[in-house]
């Protein structure tokens, strides 16, 4: 993490510099809009313009994360040399209901009416990936979160998205629950999020690969970046116990100081060394039996007893870790970490520092269509039938 609040202001500027909204140019907003706008602002051009109100909302419950779509509008504006008035209804961070306004978008139609569709993309996914992000955090208080989700997203620009949505959820989270939240994410471009110079992150698996042993693939990490901390992958030849504690043993040092951690990332076809189902619920009946008490349906089982990184894996490692001294070796996990895995790994208490995981992203795309209306045209308020709910007050 950087050194100073000095380097964190510098990393946010260097990402802002570097973030790229486009499209900007009249000509390329024309190629990536819906053409029956573009049409709508010929008629608008031939007949006459009027100053306009868009309302802008979501059909369900998120989290507003407007930043990059007022960004993005904000410099459409001056390259066009045209003025908006932008009234944000909901801050950033702020829960906002299903059907909303979370803001009023102010001008002129002429100029309005071919950016409604780029507007919206990006501003539906980011409020329901905030959304998403709070409640993790907030189940999970007490651990680290770390935004891994840039191969999931289609491109650059989705990748952006998501960033921004996590620390705007993971702010809230913050401020609502005390939690720690997401505090880096795996790439360099999108760090500035999270007040950080670069991206986070140690190995794949395809280094582990590479080395060919997981102990020989931490001894070249080590001596490549010998004053970083060090997050081992135990999973890739299925000896995740086997592996930490072989590690630990050969970095004894960076296990007492705490710069020492191990990843588990166990594939769903698995089950972790040393586990199968009788001794999955074993382990959880000796550290946190109520979790395990009274009717769980098929999904739950699997994130607390089933095969994969479960609620028994990871108490499982803690166990084994501890049992030889290595109480300070932290323990990652990824895989699957979305909402509903976020709130069963809590219910089950389980000894976790840190998340690694890209399942914040809208499982349901079709959850992130925001909407835009018009309801006032030269200060007049009409809108479509149905939609009367969305006039200013």
């Amino acid at each position: 993490m950087p050194d100073s609040a000095n380097a964190k202001t510098e990393a946010v500027k260097q990402g802002e510099e570097r973030s790229s909204l486009w499209p900007v140019e009249d000509r390329d907003v024309t190629a990536w809009t819906d053409h029956y706008f573009n049409r709508s602002k010929k008629v608008v051009e031939k007949f006459g313009d009027q100053k306009v109100t868009y309302a802008v909302f979501m059909r369900r419950p998120v989290v507003s994360a407007p930043g990059l779509a007022i960004r993005w509008l904000e410099e459409v504006a001056s390259k066009r040399g045209i003025q908006l008035d932008i009234e944000l209804r909901y801050a950033e961070g702020r829960w906002v209901g299903a059907g909303e306004p979370i803001m009023y978008l102010t001008g002129s139609l002429c100029h309005l009416v071919d950016l409604e569709t780029l507007l919206l993309q990006r501003l539906g996914p980011a409020c329901v990936a905030a959304y998403n992000a709070f409640t993790m955090c907030s189940d999970l208080a007490s651990v680290a979160f770390l935004a891994m989700d840039a191969r999931h997203c289609a491109g650059s620009d989705m990748a952006e998205m998501m960033a921004y949505a996590a620390s705007v959820g993971a702010d809230r989270a913050r401020r609502k629950n005390g939690a720690i939240g997401f505090i880096g994410n795996a790439t360099d471009a999108t760090a500035h999020y999270f007040g950080q110079a670069g991206g986070l992150g140690t190995m794949p698996h395809a280094l582990v690969g590479y080395a060919g042993s997981t102990l020989r693939a931490a001894e070249m990490f080590d001596e490549t970046f010998p004053n970083d901390s060090m997050t081992v992958l135990v999973d890739y030849f299925a000896r995740e116990i086997t592996d930490a504690l072989t590690v630990c043993r050969r970095f004894p040092r960076r296990a007492a100081d705490g710069r020492l951690s191990v990843r588990l990332d166990t594939a769903g076809s698995r089950f972790i060394e040393t586990l199968d189902p009788p001794s999955s619920y074993a382990v959880l009946e000796r550290n946190v039996p109520r979790a395990i008490r009274g009717y769980r349906n098929e999904e739950e089982l699997r994130y607390l007893v089933g095969p994969g990184v479960s609620a028994a894996a990871i108490w499982t490692m803690r166990e084994a870790l501890n049992a030889e001294g290595f109480d300070k070796v932290k323990i990652v996990a990824s895989s699957g970490f979305n909402p509903a895995k976020c709130r069963l790994m809590a219910e089950a208490e389980v000894p976790l520092d840190v998340v690694g995981t890209g399942s914040y992203l809208p499982n349901s795309w079709s959850e992130t269509y925001a909407t835009a209306d018009i309801v006032e045209y030269d200060g007049v308020a009409r809108v479509k039938v149905g939609r009367e709910f969305l006039i200013r007050k």
